[in-house]
């Protein structure tokens, strides 16, 4: 049993909300310690990651939206198809080759859903209600029946409108836990596994009233606890799915990062075109504004950069993209150019004192498939999120808002990992371990290894075996 808690904060369900989360910590009665994302730390593909043990090198998907080619041309939204089943196989489909029942829920990528042995309900990347969003597709009228219109995410969850998405990501999250104690209780499964996507939409529209340290705090919100309460509704959630588990069941809770306070927002293809390596067509663009292709002069332009929680700098390589102007020779050193002037950058405002970190994806990744970025931005280690637009006046890089909307936080290297044997749990007993050095990767391994299946050659995961966790 695998309870999936998207963006589950450590030092919220370790520390400040401990007293909170009893049946968590019925969980962690067995071994509990921070879970290494993946680079970068972010849903799509982070997930994959974990049921996969493939890092997102292998998978060649670096976030939600990706590169379709070497062109200029939009990036694409990763929709369940990006991830190649005979390129790396999940470990629900591993089950199935040895006829194994899988019952999932809400896994990202997650439309259009995975044919799997067993069931599968999309994602919040799933259109709505009206679409075919499960299989076997009977499992659509059934859940309709059991909690009317099914809700995969929150309506226009950066609106800053606090008291509609709270009521909505509640409302969401009271159907999909009904669902899966349906599911649990109804289907003869060997596998399950859910992603409640409410606890990312929570700390992304909540966070700074809740954090004193946030350059947006005011005191005395009515909000001030609404993350809080979130987090005692999932651990009546967590309570509800326990009934199910028998002696033989490994109960795992994790999440695929963890979640901090968000300082502001770094420009990054304004840096790049100070710093001249972006450059601009005559009269373009408008500001502020977000990058558009056609407003580019690329045959003079080394690099741009895609905005996100991270950031992304693609070079204009020559023989590789249609206007490149960056040899192939000079890669290397432009690459470590722009790196190391990202790196010298300071920040005008927040506590913290972090530093970018920007990653080579040849270094970070057992492999590099698809049409990667050339470098890998953490804007402060995560503290900043990357713009990838322009600035009201030409040459200021820093800003307090965000592009896409209100947005109090961003994701942390960190998630939450929580693991018992179920005869443990039944007993109401455990080791009680702190273990340390566990990845997002190592899920995948792990779950195949309870289940006594093979574990695809060539991945980067380990299993985490139960009966060597050590404090």
């Amino acid at each position: 049993m695998v309870i999936g808690l998207d963006c589950l904060e450590p030092s919220l369900a370790f520390d400040r909300y401990h007293q909170d989360l009893p049946n968590l910590h019925r969980i962690m009665a067995g071994a509990w310690g921070e879970l290494e994302s993946v680079c970068p730390p972010i849903t799509c593909p982070a997930w994959m990651c974990a049921y996969t043990g493939r890092d997102p090198g292998q998978l060649g998907v670096y976030g939600f939206r990706n590169r379709a080619g070497w062109d200029y041309g939009p990036l694409d939204l990763a929709f369940s198809d990006a991830i190649d089943r005979d390129v790396a196989p999940a470990a629900w489909d591993v089950a199935g080759d040895h006829g194994r029942h899988s019952t999932l829920i809400g896994i990202p990528p997650g439309y259009p859903p995975r044919a799997v042995r067993g069931e599968f309900v999309g994602c919040f990347l799933t259109p709505g209600p009206e679409s075919a969003y499960a299989l076997p597709a009977a499992l659509v009228a059934e859940t309709r029946a059991l909690v009317g219109e099914y809700r995969f995410d929150v309506e226009d969850a950066r609106s800053g409108d606090s008291a509609r998405i709270l009521a909505e990501v509640n409302d969401m999250t009271d159907k999909r836990w009904r669902l899966a104690a349906h599911l649990l209780q109804t289907r003869d499964w060997d596998l399950f596994g859910m992603v409640e996507i409410g606890t990312d939409r929570m700390h992304h529209a909540f966070w700074q009233f809740m954090d004193p340290r946030h350059v947006l705090y005011q005191g005395g919100s009515p909000y001030s606890d609404a993350i809080r309460g979130y987090y005692r509704r999932i651990d009546e959630g967590i309570g509800e799915l326990l009934r199910y588990v028998d002696a033989d069941t490994l109960v795992l809770c994790v999440s695929d990062h963890g979640a901090q306070r968000m300082d502001g927002g770094f420009l990054l293809n304004e840096w790049l075109l100070r710093e001249g390596y972006l450059q601009l067509r005559a009269g373009a663009p408008a500001r502020p504004g977000r990058l558009d292709p056609a407003d580019v002069e690329w045959s003079r332009t080394v690099a741009w950069g895609a905005g996100g929680y991270y950031g992304r700098v693609f070079l204009n390589v020559a023989g590789r993209e249609p206007e490149g102007i960056v040899s192939p020779e000079r890669l290397t050193s432009v690459r470590q150019e722009i790196a190391s002037r990202l790196e010298a950058l300071r920040f005008p405002w927040g506590e913290c004192c972090h530093k970018n970190r920007v990653f080579f994806p040849e270094r970070v990744y057992r492999e590099v498939r698809g049409f990667a970025p050339d470098l890998i931005l953490y804007p402060a280690d995560l503290y900043w999120r990357a713009l990838g637009g322009f600035g009201a006046q030409a040459g200021e890089v820093f800003t307090k808002e965000n592009d896409t909307g209100p947005d109090g936080a961003n994701h942390a290297r960190y998630g939450v990992f929580a693991a018992i044997r179920g005869a443990d749990l039944l007993r109401g007993t455990g080791p009680a371990r702190r273990v340390r050095g566990l990845r997002l990767l190592d899920l995948g391994p792990t779950i195949l290894t309870h289940l006594g299946l093979p574990v695809p050659a060539g991945i980067a995961g380990q299993p985490i075996d139960p009966r060597s966790w050590v404090g």
